[in-house]
């Protein structure tokens, strides 16, 4: 007989699960539903008998039989119909008002590593030496950050989430799921998570002809340096548009959490790149996208984000034009 606790420690030869989350996926009463990715792990280990020979565990893909991997290719694309079926049912956690179900996550804690604002550019409130001392002051790229933080809080009432600047982080906060805004110049742990991210093929450079923000570059097919759009006009220019990165790896320091980058070259990129999953205009089309392309969970994206009159429109992701390029693991595992 095959018990929670026996499959707990099978599914955590992929990446660690405990026995709760197992019982909040299998609970008759209030069933929370798996992320994508755990899905092909469950896929992985009932596609064949040979799973429960001796101690449960995975076998590898790699190592399947043909007939074996035909099963779990069915499998895996049935759980990922049947969840998919559930959410749109309104059976998900995601589907309290806000929710989001990329921002769906089994465990806490959540950690949102923000930019910190150049002193020369923050309101005197900032100081702590001011009677009316505000310490967001601090934050850059806070018009990302109080949207996304409604979403996360929304779709998962019950975690912790956290939001820090980088020169707050310990190393408790990179061991959770990780979502870092902003880029390489005001927030250094996305710095050091694109380059210790060696698979993900989207570095983030300085240019020359540059004065502010870097540039994002991509390797492989469809890869390239991608640029903004600058208009000009009789009193000076203008920015019509930005680039967002947003990408979802596994956590390069607990493969059992998750890394979640939304940037850009400027703030409406940033912006743009979190309202991909908040905006409700385009929120479901968007997750729909992202089920479907990637049914895993783990993917990159760069995408063209428009600026009219300042403000960022939140991009469509079933609009070609808008993904500029993208990227998911299996590309390289497969040696596209």
């Amino acid at each position: 007989m095959l018990t929670q606790s026996m499959l707990a420690r099978a599914l955590s030869d992929d990446s660690r699960v405990a026995v709760a989350t197992i019982s909040s996926w299998e609970s008759l009463t209030n069933p929370k539903l798996p992320p994508a990715d755990r899905l092909r792990s469950y896929a992985l280990f009932f596609c064949t008998d040979r799973s429960t020979e001796g101690t449960p565990h995975l076998i590898p893909e790699n190592q399947l039989t043909p007939e074996e991997r035909t099963n779990f290719h069915a499998l895996h694309h049935d759980l990922i119909a049947l969840r998919d079926a559930v959410r749109g049912q309104g059976g998900g956690p995601s589907s309290s008002p806000g929710g989001s179900y990329t921002w769906d996550f089994e465990s806490g804690p959540i950690t949102i590593i923000c930019p910190e604002a150049p002193v020369e550019g923050r309101s005197p409130l900032a100081a702590e030496t001011h009677a009316n001392f505000t310490r967001m002051y601090r934050y850059a790229d806070l018009d990302a950050l109080i949207e996304l933080w409604g979403h996360i809080r929304a779709s998962n009432p019950d975690l912790k989430v956290n939001h820090r600047l980088p020169s707050e982080v310990v190393a408790d906060d990179m061991s959770g799921h990780v979502v870092v805004l902003g880029g390489i110049a005001w927030n250094q742990v996305t710095k050091r998570l694109l380059k210790t991210l060696s698979e993900l093929p989207v570095s983030q450079v300085g240019v020359e002809d540059l004065n502010e923000g870097e540039i994002f570059r991509a390797s492989g097919p469809g890869g390239g340096d991608f640029r903004p759009l600058w208009e000009e006009f009789d009193d000076g220019t203008e920015l019509a548009e930005d680039v967002a990165l947003l990408a979802r790896v596994r956590n390069p320091f607990n493969h059992s959490r998750t890394v979640t980058i939304c940037n850009g070259i400027y703030s409406r990129g940033v912006l743009g790149a979190v309202r991909v999953l908040s905006d409700a205009a385009v929120r479901e089309r968007n997750e729909a996208f992202l089920s479907r392309e990637f049914p895993d969970g783990l993917f990159a994206l760069l995408l063209r984000v428009p600026v009219m009159n300042g403000e960022a429109i939140s991009p469509d992701l079933e609009i070609a034009e808008n993904r500029l390029y993208q990227w998911s693991p299996d590309e390289t595992q497969a040696g596209r």
